[in-house]
């Protein structure tokens, strides 16, 4: 059986590639802090731009249901409930019953949450002209063969 020491050493990890990870993450990290601030600057939380994304993003269709979002935002379903009850309030979302099956309930944009989102999506799409080729280079680097 073979020691657990002699299989970690046999691995070691150059300094190089801890760097590697930590720019990325760093990097990441600093855009994901851009995303939240830019969110605040336009009246929504990041958490309600997300949700907002995540609506009009759902492949296929522009709505989605609680749970669907729930899982999205990785949130649990309760909390979703709750996040989608503030922003109707706000009149950035709507619920609906679904006319397929009235047990669903679908979850989809206001006027008002597309006119932000737009702005939001206008103002990240600049964002990543910026970090996006130094995120690319960072993936492509950490993916060549050892």
């Amino acid at each position: 059986m073979p020691n657990r020491s002699d299989s970690a050493t046999s691995q070691v990890l150059a300094k190089a590639e801890f760097e590697l990870l930590a720019e990325f993450r760093f990097t990441l990290r600093r855009f994901l802090g851009f995303s939240e601030a830019a969110a605040k600057r336009h009246g929504v939380s990041p958490q309600q731009y997300q949700a907002l994304l995540a609506i009009e993003g759902f492949p296929g269709r522009d709505w989605v249901t609680v749970s669907e979002l729930a899982e999205q935002l990785r949130i649990a379903h309760h909390s979703a409930v709750g996040l989608v009850n503030r922003m109707e309030g706000l009149k950035l979302v709507k619920r609906s019953v679904s006319t397929e099956d009235r047990r669903r309930v679908e979850v989809s944009l206001q006027p008002a949450g597309r006119v932000v989102l737009g702005k939001l999506y206008r103002v990240h799409r600049e964002e990543l002209r910026t970090v996006g080729p130094k995120l690319i280079a960072l993936l492509q680097e950490a993916s060549l063969p050892e």
